[in-house]
């Protein structure tokens, strides 16, 4: 792994308010036309305007924010994977739009608009209001439009991966894999490994570098195995679960990882039938609750792989399962590789 990893100086490095990309002449979404249109009611996003990026980043385009006042940017870069947090101080209009040769993640930590739209190329237009908790994926090659008109300043987070300088082992397959976009998704384990990125992000401690390495690679696997599901946009919500109740539900899962959950304890937790807690829980999550806390064990066992010395016996004994092979049967039927095939592959 170390022949692999540049100096640390040189491949890490954190950048607090760094200044967005130039608006480029051919993104003005709030020209003439687009107020006329708009006007009439229709789309402010045109798709067939080319991005070009700022020739200084040609290289290493980042999504374009405009306007760049009030809006601060916090980056981080590891081997084949930048992540940035975003953060608007105002509730002022803002557009946001990105066309690069890396895959982009959004997650949307906070975002709540009275107006908007959002454009992904090969998907259609969304005007979805409350994107708070939502991801939305774009594979390299496709346009990424969106603007807001928010009711509370928005924050979310971008995270850029480049399928050739990408630390993972060629036989996987991830840099021609042929990804399909997605707008405004939810996933529970994709978003819990990119909350955990997205905290070191904003940290900003130097000795946290081999474990976010770590955090990218899981969260590109994630994105592999996302990828080999169908695809879904504005997954509806509607008679799912309270907040409150997922966050209950959620953190009770998570407290005990190792442990067998019965349906009847999360429905006591969220006050609701098991039969209509078993509903809502779908509804909210678009997996029943055992599918639910089985990748979530297997989410810890990756992290536990990646960054720790116990052996498989032991992370599988510490994860509930009293053999090996039960552990690695599980292991491979969640993410189609053994857990030692996994622990190579993120050395």
């Amino acid at each position: 792994m170390n022949q692999m990893l540049p100096d640390i100086a040189s491949d890490f490095r954190l950048e607090s308010n760094v200044p967005p990309l130039e608006r480029s002449s051919s993104l003005s979404f709030l020209d003439t036309q687009s107020l006329l249109r708009y006007g009439r009611g229709e789309s402010r996003l045109n798709p067939d305007r080319s991005h070009r990026p700022r020739d200084d980043d040609a290289n290493d385009p980042l999504v374009e924010i405009f306007p760049s006042n009030g809006v601060g940017r916090s980056r981080t870069s590891w081997p084949g994977i930048t992540g940035e947090v975003i953060e608007s101080s105002s509730v002022h209009e803002t557009e946001f739009s990105f066309r690069g040769s890396a895959h982009l993640l959004v997650m949307y930590d906070r975002a709540l608009r009275r107006r908007g739209e959002s454009f992904v190329e090969g998907l259609p237009r969304s005007n979805l209001r409350d994107l708070t908790r939502k991801l939305t994926f774009v594979p390299a090659g496709h346009e990424y439009r969106e603007w807001h008109d928010p009711r509370v300043p928005t924050r979310l987070a971008y995270f850029y991966f480049d399928p050739v300088r990408l630390p993972i082992q060629p036989e996987l397959g991830f840099a021609d894999m042929l990804f399909s976009p997605r707008l405004f998704f939810e996933d529970a384990t994709l978003s819990h490994t990119a909350n955990k990125l997205r905290s070191l992000i904003r940290c900003s401690d130097p000795n946290n570098r081999l474990y976010g390495e770590a955090l990218g690679i899981v969260l590109a696997h994630e994105l592999a195995r996302l990828n080999a599901q169908p695809s879904c946009t504005e997954s509806p919500v509607r008679g799912g679960l309270a907040a409150w109740q997922r966050k209950v539900a959620m953190d009770y899962i998570e407290s005990n990882l190792s442990k067998q959950i019965s349906l009847a304890t999360l429905a006591r937790l969220a006050r609701l039938s098991p039969h209509y807690f078993c509903r809502a829980f779908k509804q909210s999550f678009q997996i029943p609750p055992h599918r639910y806390h089985s990748g979530r064990r297997i989410e810890h066992a990756k992290t536990l792989l990646a960054n720790s010395t116990l052996s498989v016996t032991e992370i599988g004994l510490r994860l509930g399962f009293s053999e090996t092979s039960s552990f690695t049967a599980a292991f491979r039927k969640g993410t189609g590789i053994t857990p030692t095939g996994y622990r190579r592959s993120v050395a």
